[in-house]
């Protein structure tokens, strides 16, 4: 494997077609480069078959919407194009990243007149964190950032620009020796980490934060879906971080990340019991099914 994305092997699928993985190029004056004006999905691939494809593709409709421009490509081609590079690449358990952007065709803070670009790159990607670091648990601190008033920023779209206070984040957590970080939103309440939902366990309770200016993450609708099986309550609600202490079980919930037990944020620690485990033994084999 090359130490960069941009030299790796395989097939992108870039403006209708499967162009060869260095060639799938920009211009450096491409609009969305300088302005943000893109917005992303990335999927797992579980049996050489996209999980929640569907969920996703909407998702990107809409996040585009709220961005003021449309996908030039129908549910159904997006699927066909997802479908087509995941085989061109011999993808079995992997990850899929769909980007839509404004093009280079325009330069400057409007955008009439610009085009709107998709590209769906795959490669191969069995977790995100290690089995080790999953058993031991994430270690989270607190970041400085916290995620925008949805009267600010269009929150509710999976919008590129709205990562770099998270990539500013994750980055100062990695410095300081975390895992990862628990933004905060606007108003000091729990939202999330960086790139994945946050979920508390007590009891036979499942409490999140209610996704009000961040994304409402589909892995955490699936979560949700098997603890309610497992007879757990499921409370989306503000959050205080001083409840923090409160609670038994946390972990983090999302498509990169699936699921991943936390053992302490910041000062607070929680433990990693059979509930945890059997919620990531359920999740797996949700995924398996879809896979058949």
């Amino acid at each position: 494997m090359t130490t960069s994305f941009a030299e790796r092997d395989g097939w992108i699928w870039l403006d209708g077609a499967l162009v060869k993985w260095p060639a799938a190029n920009t211009h450096v004056l491409t609009h969305a480069l300088h302005y943000g004006s893109s917005v992303f999905e990335g999927e797992r691939v579980y049996g050489g078959r996209i999980f929640k494809h569907e969920l996703h593709a909407r998702r990107l409709v809409q996040s585009a919407r709220l961005l003021d421009f449309q996908i030039p490509l129908s549910l159904a081609e997006l699927d066909a194009a997802a479908r087509e590079s995941v085989k061109a690449n011999g993808i079995d358990f992997g990850y899929v990243r769909t980007l839509a952007w404004r093009g280079p065709e325009v330069t400057g803070i409007a955008t009439a007149g610009s085009k709107i670009h998709v590209a769906i790159a795959c490669w191969p990607w069995a977790s995100y964190w290690s089995p080790e670091r999953k058993l031991a648990g994430l270690r989270l601190e607190v970041a400085r950032w916290r995620r925008p008033s949805p009267d600010t920023a269009p929150t509710a779209s999976k919008a590129s620009g709205l990562y770099m206070i998270a990539s500013l984040a994750k980055d100062q957590a990695n410095r300081s020796g975390y895992d990862d970080a628990l933004m905060l939103d606007y108003r000091g309440l729990v939202a999330e980490a960086t790139g994945a939902n946050i979920c508390f366990l007590r009891g036979r309770e499942l409490h999140t934060p209610q996704p009000d200016c961040f994304l409402d993450g589909i892995t955490r609708q699936v979560v949700e879906e098997i603890a309610a099986r497992r007879g757990f309550s499921i409370h989306r609600r503000a959050i205080e971080l001083s409840e923090l202490p409160d609670f038994e079980e946390a972990f983090l919930c999302g498509t990169a990340a699936e699921i991943g037990p936390i053992a302490s944020i910041s000062e607070v620690k929680f433990r990693i019991t059979d509930a945890a485990r059997q919620l990531m033994e359920d999740f797996t084999a949700v995924t398996q099914a879809a896979s058949e």
